[in-house]
């Protein structure tokens, strides 16, 4: 122990024997610290553990050891990260077996100590200092807002870690509270690691659905609500293909503002239906995340199985049946493969129609006419209600009066 830590030792002792009122000790507490602040980094951290040592001690009043602790833990935001992270970690475990009585105190250090690893990219430890808040165990009682902010917190630095499980497990505690909060931009950053969480866990379509969603509210940033409706393309495009990716893919096609996106093509060719090639991918393949890119059981990866399911419905558009041979080539895989495939989309209703084994063909059931044609009507009754309603709007008095003789022929 150097001589500055001896006598800074004999200093602390002396303010708990010289006595006086809360207010007299506090400030001798706080002439002190400013005091250690002062000095160099290498006698800084001895001094500050010193000092935290003294203050949380028994002897101490406890209304003196908040205020102090609270100080401590602002002036902790000043200093160089290394030194922080250290004495933080010190004061963290010296508080700990009276924790219930500094919660704030803690809140606090762990908030500070959790951006420290951030800064430096380590994402699980910034995740981890965070849980160690008492949100829902402890003594004091925390806003709706504030527990909100930090689980979503935790959702997100446990995605930046690649770790979805964790992520999705704190996304449920927010859902929890989400409902209770008032705050608008709460509300934006829960969509959005919500949407993050369904990203990485696979579930396209879902998260497709509320990146679009984002898309729309006015309080996010242009360049925000341009990449949100990326994401959404780009989800819509490696889900399964089915119903629901039918409905998405049509709701993105009929948005103007796809038509900026560098993936639009590939909307388009998978709206109409249209086979799409390997050599076709390889613009779009540059927007996918680096968790888009992992492989499927079968070893290939996310968008291969799910361009290989949507030329499959596209072939079922286009034949009544064609051999697995014929089906591989098509898909550019296996016959094996291209049969097991279509095996599986018709076992899950996703795909109109059945297999012969014997003869080594997929028959597809007959070609949908008529639902494409309520399709083609349906369009164009949504394109005469338009019409109309912009005659409407610039000539109201013809519309009534159009009106008026309709009803009295």
């Amino acid at each position: 122990m150097s001589n500055k830590a001896s006598n800074l030792k004999i200093q602390l002792g002396n303010i708990i024997i010289g006595g006086g009122t809360h207010k007299e000790q506090a400030e001798k507490y706080r002439k002190t610290l400013d005091c250690i602040l002062k000095e160099t980094e290498n006698d800084l951290v001895e001094c500050l553990q010193i000092f935290i040592e003294a203050i949380v001690n028994e002897n101490v009043s406890l209304v003196i050891s908040r205020q102090i602790l609270s100080e401590i833990s602002t002036q902790l935001m000043k200093l160089p990260d290394e030194v922080s992270k250290i004495v933080s970690h010190y004061m963290l475990e010296k508080v700990q077996p009276r924790v219930i009585s500094f919660e704030e105190q803690v809140a606090s250090i762990r908030q500070h100590l959790s951006q420290i690893y951030e800064r430096n990219h380590l994402w699980k430890d910034a995740a981890l200092v965070l849980v160690g808040i008492p949100l829902e165990t402890g003594q004091k009682q925390y806003s709706v807002d504030y527990k909100l902010e930090t689980y979503l917190k935790i959702a997100r630095l446990y995605l930046e870690d690649d770790d979805p499980v964790q992520a999705e497990a704190f996304i449920n505690r927010a859902s929890l509270l989400q409902a209770e909060s008032t705050d608008e931009q709460l509300q934006i950053y829960y969509k959005v690691c919500y949407a993050r969480v369904l990203d990485y866990r696979r579930k396209f379509i879902e998260a497709a659905q509320r990146y679009n969603e984002l898309s729309y509210r006015v309080i996010v940033r242009e360049e925000e609500r341009m990449r949100a409706l990326r994401n959404a393309l780009v989800c819509t495009v490696l889900a399964s293909a089915g119903q629901q990716r039918s409905r998405m893919l049509a709701t993105l096609f009929k948005d103007e503002r796809c038509q900026q996106l560098p993936a639009v093509g590939i909307l388009e060719k998978m709206y109409l239906e249209r086979i799409i090639r390997r050599d076709e991918l390889r613009d779009f393949e540059a927007l996918l995340y680096p968790h888009q890119k992992a492989s499927t059981i079968d070893g290939s990866t996310i968008l291969d199985r799910a361009v290989i399911e949507h030329n499959l419905l596209s072939a079922s558009k286009l034949y009544n049946n064609i051999s697995f041979e014929e089906l591989g080539a098509l898909l550019e895989i296996s016959p094996s493969k291209a049969e097991k495939i279509a095996s599986q989309m018709i076992t899950e209703g996703r795909m109109n129609g059945y297999i012969d084994q014997i003869d080594c063909i997929v028959h597809f059931e007959t070609r949908e006419t008529l639902p494409q044609w309520d399709k083609q009507i349906q369009s164009l009754c949504y394109q005469v209600n338009s019409i109309i309603d912009q005659i409407s709007d610039h000539h109201p008095d013809w519309i009534l009066k159009v009106m008026d003789e309709q009803m009295v022929s």
